[in-house]
């Protein structure tokens, strides 16, 4: 037999140390876990809005802008909404044309 074809011997591999895998486990909560929930924790404190803030609550600016009612609503809703403000060709055109036009509806309306 040549030597390329001859099984070459396997060599054990060495577990690492307990140590140094309880250090990676360590290691892996200090640079993972913790920030994420310290990110957790400020996203959960900014969700409440303070009382004296200046800001509208987000439902109500959801409700109230027409750019941002317009953004929340599906394509089905936009085309019913369409519907009722009487658009002409409304079934077809795309969402960003349809939403051009319901855009200048609104703002006409108000």
């Amino acid at each position: 037999m040549s030597d390329d074809l001859r099984p070459r011997p396997v060599k054990p591999l060495h577990p690492l140390p307990k140590g140094l895998v309880e250090l990676y486990g360590l290691l892996a909560v200090l640079m993972v876990l913790v920030p994420e929930w310290i990110a957790g924790g400020a996203l959960a404190g900014l969700q409440e809005p303070d009382r004296d803030s200046m800001l509208p609550a987000a439902s109500v600016a959801w409700r109230r802008v027409p750019e941002l009612l317009l953004a929340s609503m599906s394509l089905l809703e936009l085309r019913q909404l369409a519907a009722a403000l009487k658009v002409w060709g409304h079934a077809g055109m795309g969402r960003d044309q349809l939403n051009a036009v319901l855009l200048k509806r609104l703002k006409r309306r108000r």
